[in-house]
């Protein structure tokens, strides 16, 4: 998670707990219509704190996704690499065994 978006939702939550403090000190109503403010007020947070959650959960899925994407792309690209040195080492030491053997022919005759 981002530190923008943790910063976010806390500047929301915080936000909704002083507009709802605020609301109850500068308009006293009746305990009853009081309560059903703040049960309205707490509702609304709660509703706008579910889609904040919903929209941080999908785009940690979707960075996560991405980056296992990207992460499968290099192992891929680096077993390629190897491959190809692999191939080179194997060509190099094939010609090294046949210089060998050449030499070991000569050597053979001479003897």
């Amino acid at each position: 998670m981002s530190n923008n978006t943790g910063n976010t939702l806390l500047a929301i939550i915080a936000g909704s707990a002083i507009g709802a403090a605020l609301g109850i000190l500068y308009a006293p109503d009746k305990g009853e219509i009081t309560r059903k403010r703040i049960a309205d007020k707490a509702n609304e947070t709660k509703d706008h704190l579910t889609e904040n959650a919903i929209t941080l959960k999908d785009r940690v899925a979707s960075s996560i996704a991405s980056e296992k994407q990207s992460l499968d792309h290099r192992v891929e690209s680096l077993v390629s690499d190897v491959s190809y040195k692999t191939e080179d080492v194997i060509t190099t030491l094939e010609k090294k065994l046949s210089e060998l053997k050449a030499k070991n022919k000569k050597l053979q005759k001479t003897s």
